[in-house]
């Protein structure tokens, strides 16, 4: 499709270097130092000069004599006139050429920009929070609505199937009716939703609610980061970056601390009506500061849809997410339903692939993985999903189920992180362009892996203390990792795919963290099972030390006023219980390790991924 041409004033160039900008400016800097070091020794020389003329003064008015001394401009410290209006000159030609090139480059100069990162990091954040917050309040859902524990998860499932299916279609969308015109339908569509599903009186509504929810938030997400490599110049995309980092980063930590107090303190339905008021300033923000649509939906409109392709989507990514959420409280392929959520993913997924690959104009461009940053950065994107969601995911069922924390409790545990992510993001942007990403990227990967090695020395013991630095740490060493991966990822791209890569690039990020959830459940399960397994093997009553702990805790049990049978069953109940707090805690312990482990294997992948500095070349303008 012939892309459209941009209508300016200026003679546009073929090719817009914005780097060379940057540097014209620094030589610009550069040169008037030098000018005004030259001026500051010319006035020296001036003040000595005229300390010897003054000298020479007194000589000849003793003599009778009065020189005529003339001293031009440059002599008395000034610079001549032509030198101040050429400076000028080439001040305004500079200025004038930055501000066509970024013009013709489509990017926004001046205070409207941070307006535009705001608005978009503000609906990035409502729907990554919204991803996290039920999960604390899901109790308290089941007992007002009557649910049972395996119908209240398709509370979390839905939303998630939703929010993945739309994320890859988000590019498609933006296009075909307007990338401000679909943001605002989104933000307006989740808040909406939002409101419905705080007024749900059953479950079924709630879960319709909450798909609504996950279908415009997926928008949200994708097209956020998508408008900030539009919007800002390669120059200022680390701090652009930093600004919505902080909410995919810190989101997850702080839902559930959110979820917490107002579950606690207000009622579950509040954990969505808190979103009716941010969702309504972010849709005005919206309206008023994103760039209005270019006006080319009449040849959008002429498109053919790809209606298999949307389908084939929704059918293999849906059933992949299904999959992955239900699988474990469905005992994996011993259930014939997950057993077919598997093979209809697989089918689903190769039909899918062929049929993107082989229309002409698809619902998702999968041909943009030509580009070899965004391949690999995709595909570290997964694996850094899976271990920081895995990692965020076990934190808090550590802390709840062997500390026994309430929801509120475990929200502030996570909250320093997210404090610390949100820090080191800001300070961060402003480094990205000076640092090779690679470099950044593997000293986060290490430094997790230490902090995962770290967290696996916990005991039953372990208290707040001793999770709150590895935490922060956790929080700090995350953010050198997601900043610099997604400018090495989408940075080099052309401008006119971004919406595309950005889809995909959160999408292997959604589902890398679904999928390290499903691993690590199913690890921690198959774990536990066998630390049990191993730990009851030395319980025996050939076993001396086992039976002085039973006699101890019978003994125990007596001088609390019960029968020495009762005793005695309440003394081998405690003993199980600890057998199943120690298995518990082992099995934690094989997780973080694991975590570690995945951290340390992805590492060669770095080679495959581009530098990530400032230095990519904008798009032509035609």
């Amino acid at each position: 499709m012939e892309r459209p041409k941009i209508q300016s004033h200026t003679t546009q160039p073929d090719s817009i270097d914005i780097p060379a900008l940057t540097n014209l400016e620094e030589s610009e800097r550069q040169e008037q130092n030098d000018r005004s070091i030259k001026h500051q020794e010319q006035q020296l020389s001036h003040d000595s000069s005229a300390k010897t003329d003054e000298l020479e003064q007194d000589s000849d008015s003793s003599s009778g004599h009065t020189p005529k001394v003339e001293v031009d401009a440059e002599d008395r410290g000034e610079q001549p006139k032509t030198d101040g209006k050429k400076h000028r000159r080439r001040s305004q030609s500079l200025s004038q050429l930055k501000k066509s090139s970024y013009d013709a480059a489509g990017y926004v100069h001046g205070p409207l920009k941070w307006s535009i990162a705001l608005t978009a990091s503000l609906g990035a954040i409502l729907e990554v929070i919204d991803t996290s917050i039920v999960n604390v309040a899901l109790t308290d859902m089941q007992a007002t609505l009557g649910a049972t524990v395996t119908e209240i998860g398709w509370v979390v499932t839905g939303y998630a199937i939703a929010n993945v299916v739309l994320i890859p279609l988000s590019a498609w969308l933006g296009d075909f009716y307007g990338k401000k015109t679909y943001f605002v339908f989104s933000m307006i569509g989740f808040t909406a939703a939002s409101v419905l599903c705080g007024f749900s009186i059953n479950l079924p509504m709630l879960v319709v609610a909450r798909i609504i929810q996950g279908l415009c938030g997926g928008g949200l997400l994708a097209k956020a980061q998508a408008i900030l490599f539009e919007t800002f110049p390669p120059a200022e995309q680390g701090i652009a970056q930093s600004v919505f980092g902080v909410g995919v980063i810190a989101g997850p930590a702080i839902g559930p601390t959110l979820g917490g107090y107002l579950t606690d303190t207000l009622g579950w339905r509040w954990i969505f009506f808190i979103n009716l008021p941010v969702g309504i300033v972010a849709a005005l923000m919206a309206i008023v500061f994103l760039k209005p649509d270019a006006k080319r939906r009449t040849q959008n409109q002429q498109k053919k849809v790809d209606w298999i392709g949307i389908i084939l989507l929704c059918i293999a990514v849906g059933s992949l997410q299904g999959f992955l959420e239900e699988g474990e409280k469905d005992d994996w392929f011993e259930s014939g339903f997950i057993t077919t959520l598997a093979i209809v993913a697989v089918v689903g997924l190769i039909l899918f692939i062929w049929r993107e690959l082989s229309t002409k104009a698809p619902a998702v461009d999968l041909r943009v993985l030509r580009h070899k940053s965004l391949a690999a950065g995709s595909l570290y994107s997964g694996i850094l999903g899976m271990g920081l969601y895995g990692a965020l995911f076990a934190v808090p069922l550590f802390a709840q189920g062997v500390l026994r924390f309430s929801a509120t409790q475990t929200g502030w545990l996570l909250a320093p992180g997210a404090l610390a992510s949100a820090i080191v993001m800001v300070l961060l942007g402003k480094l990205s362009g000076k640092v090779d990403a690679r470099i950044s990227i593997g000293l986060g990967a290490i430094g997790t892996a230490a902090v995962m090695f770290d967290l696996a020395k916990i005991t039953p013991q372990t208290g707040t203390d001793d999770l709150f630095w590895p935490l922060i740490w956790r929080g700090a060493t995350s953010v050198l990792m997601f900043l610099p991966l997604s400018l090495a990822t989408l940075g080099s791209i052309p401008k006119e795919e971004v919406s595309a890569g950005s889809g995909f690039y959160n999408l292997t990020r959604q589902l890398g963290g679904s999928i390290g959830i499903a691993i690590l459940t199913t690890v921690l399960a198959q774990r536990q099972a066998f630390h049990r397994a191993i730990l009851l093997s030395d319980l025996t009553p050939y076993n001396s030390e086992t039976n002085q702990r039973i006699d101890a805790l019978t003994g125990l049990f007596e001088s609390r006023g019960f029968n020495p049978v009762t005793a005695h069953q309440q003394a081998i109940a405690s003993l199980s219980q600890l057998v199943n707090t120690q298995a518990a805690v082992l099995s934690y312990a094989d997780i973080f390790r694991f975590v570690g482990v995945v951290f340390l294997c992805s590492l060669p992948l770095l080679l495959f991924l581009g530098k990530g500095k400032v230095g990519a070349r904008a798009p032509a303008a035609h």
